[in-house]
């Protein structure tokens, strides 16, 4: 072990450190929301046809264990678990994101922190010290980057999660500084997640962090027994900025992995999505919203959206195959059809992403007048801004500017709206008074052990 503190060193050394007293009690009750936030959705993807295809698939790898997975009575072992949890977490693409690091930061964090709680027999306090240092780690990968993964065609919450896993496995396995530094090191091997799925709606983004999960309790593992890996995993020579930002690396700042530790705890401004689509196109989401109470969509000539300059190769571009999604992944990631929807009704929750929205010839036909732009005066990555001119047929125009998106910032969801939107997605597969349970055993995890929590989730 080299003697000069690496950055991985430095996240060691927070997440071995790092105690329920610590933590600040807005970031605990923060952090509880999240939590509460991310099993909504994934209780809402149960009821879509990927989740029993991805269930099954992880089914048949391996055997049972005592490892919760959402939805299903038989237990899994802390690997499986992670991985099918992940997939459900992440499988609508309704989760949180912290929008200057643009990662998912409870998937990256959660499948590990769940799976391995209940694997060690974890109290729920650990657990979520565990969750907060995950969290810590993953926004800070993903605020080094500053937007690099997503311009070298990675998907930023896959990589992060890798490590993200690593420091909550290590942590909830009581691995040391060393041994948590060994474990990021390992698990660097490993950090992958190609954004090619953006070509044809795959479900590969789906898979992502759960994969992330399997890595990092794997890492964990192999560092609790001896297993040596790199001290410089991030910052050294052929680590992971350089190989995977590569012509972007001088636009990144590996200083952000290790900065103010314990002091500025970016978990706090994590944004929760009121909308179950791609975060970039929020603000303009929000617009369309605003503008729809005002017009008679009927009488809508053509829209001018205007989104983040970075953002448009992934949500607008090629804009002739944003016109026509063909699944819900495909229009979670369309500005287009995403602002149309929000124009005709006002609204934009889970049912609109039913495939009979794809082929609905006047949304379609509204969709095909969207056309986008990058936005002026966007206030990104800090917020994910956006905004639209709506022409009318009658010559008159209509404006909108969303510079802080909803869900972010001044605008974030209290427990009450947290509530809303997590009684909202769990009604989609389970009984209210189950959900009830559900919300109960997060808002008191500090109070019970992991297995309670996880006992609730197994009927869902």
């Amino acid at each position: 072990m080299t003697d000069v503190k690496s950055k991985s060193r430095a996240l060691a050394e927070f997440t071995a450190n790092l105690s329920w007293e610590a933590i600040p009690d807005s970031v605990k009750h923060r952090a509880k929301l999240q939590i509460l936030d991310a099993i909504g959705v994934g209780v809402a993807a149960r009821s879509y046809p990927f989740a029993d295809k991805a269930i099954s698939g992880v089914k048949a790898l391996g055997g049972s264990g005592v490892c919760s997975v959402i939805g299903e009575q038989n237990g899994m072992s802390a690997r499986d678990a992670a991985l099918a949890n992940g997939m459900l977490l992440h499988g609508l693409d309704f989760d949180d994101t912290h929008l200057g690091a643009i990662i998912h930061a409870s998937v990256a964090t959660l499948p590990a922190a769940l799976a391995v709680g209940e694997a060690v027999g974890a109290s729920g306090r650990d657990m979520l010290v565990a969750y907060v240092a995950g969290m810590e780690t993953s926004i800070r990968i993903g605020l080094a980057a500053k937007g690099a993964f997503h311009h070298a065609g990675y998907h930023a919450t896959a990589v992060a999660s890798h490590f993200s896993s690593a420091i909550i496995a290590g942590k909830l396995m009581g691995l040391n500084a060393d041994e948590l530094t060994m474990a990021q090191g390992v698990t660097g091997s490993s950090a992958a997640g190609l954004q090619v799925f953006l070509e044809e709606g795959a479900w590969t983004k789906r898979f992502h962090p759960g994969w992330g999960a399997v890595a990092g309790i794997t890492a964990a593992t192999l560092a609790q027994q001896g297993f040596v890996g790199p001290s410089r995993v991030y910052e050294g020579k052929f680590g992971l900025f350089e190989t995977h930002f590569q012509s972007h690396l001088k636009d990144t700042d590996a200083d952000e992995l290790d900065a103010d530790l314990g002091k500025r705890w970016e978990l706090a401004v994590t944004a929760i999505k009121p909308y179950p689509v791609c975060h970039f196109i929020h603000g303009c989401a929000d617009a369309a919203i605003e503008i729809s109470r005002e017009i008679d969509v009927g009488q809508i000539s053509s829209v001018e959206a205007y989104l983040p300059g970075p953002t448009m190769p992934i949500v607008a571009e090629p804009a002739a195959s944003k016109l026509t999604p063909k699944t819900d992944y495909e229009a979670k990631f369309s500005a287009q059809f995403v602002i149309a929807t929000c124009l005709a009704k006002g609204y934009f929750g889970l049912a609109e992403l039913r495939d009979e929205a794809f082929s609905d010839p006047e949304l379609l036909d509204l969709t095909a007048k969207v056309t986008c732009a990058s936005d002026p005066d966007t206030r990104f990555p800090t917020y994910f801004s956006g905004g639209l001119t709506v022409h009318l047929d009658n010559g008159k125009s209509i404006s909108r500017h969303v510079p802080i998106n909803s869900g972010a910032g001044e605008r974030m969801l209290d427990e009450a709206g947290v509530s809303a939107k997590f009684r909202a997605s769990a009604k989609m597969s389970i009984a209210e008074d189950h959900a009830e349970k559900i919300r109960e055993a997060v808002l008191n995890l500090d109070q019970l052990p992991v297995s309670d929590l996880g006992n609730a989730l197994r009927s869902a």
